[in-house]
């Protein structure tokens, strides 16, 4: 099930809502597509995570196959940036001129933790669908900011 959400918020929706929006009102596709990668990818998805961090982070600790306990204020304030981060990019729908820019700071964590994640060996299954998809997510917004330079900021 986690693999499904995951691919859910990080593939098929910004595709989806990314195509219905060309659709109906047209855009450059490389920001229409980096935007709803922006809000699904980052806001919704570290959002989630966030919550899921903050109030039970046993789940996280599991999926990165970390067994103390200890690890859990450390997971639950990494929840609070993964908070911080989505919940700004859950703005990028009403402020679309700043859309992708809000993505930014989350699509820069998720490289990070995806490029960490990759040299990491034995990764569950869990694990290697969230490394590839924080690495999707990233170029995803990447490609919103080189559409926002083209059109123009």
């Amino acid at each position: 099930m986690y693999a499904f959400i995951i691919l859910l918020q990080t593939l098929i929706l910004p595709i989806v809502s990314g195509g219905i929006q060309l659709l109906v009102s047209g855009g450059h596709p490389l920001l229409v597509f980096g935007l709803w990668w922006g809000f699904w990818g980052v806001g919704i998805r570290l959002t989630l995570a966030g919550l899921s961090q903050v109030t039970k982070p046993d789940r996280t600790r599991k999926i990165l196959g970390v067994d103390s306990t200890d690890a859990n204020q450390v997971v639950q304030e990494l929840g609070y940036a993964n908070l911080g981060m989505g919940v700004t990019a859950l703005a990028i729908p009403f402020l679309p001129s700043w859309g992708v820019l809000l993505a930014v700071p989350g699509a820069i964590f998720l490289l990070l933790a995806g490029v960490r994640h990759v040299s990491k060996p034995g990764k569950n299954a869990a694990e290697q669908v969230a490394t590839w998809t924080d690495l999707l997510v990233f170029l995803g917004v990447t490609a919103g900011v080189v559409g926002l330079a083209i059109v123009g900021w």
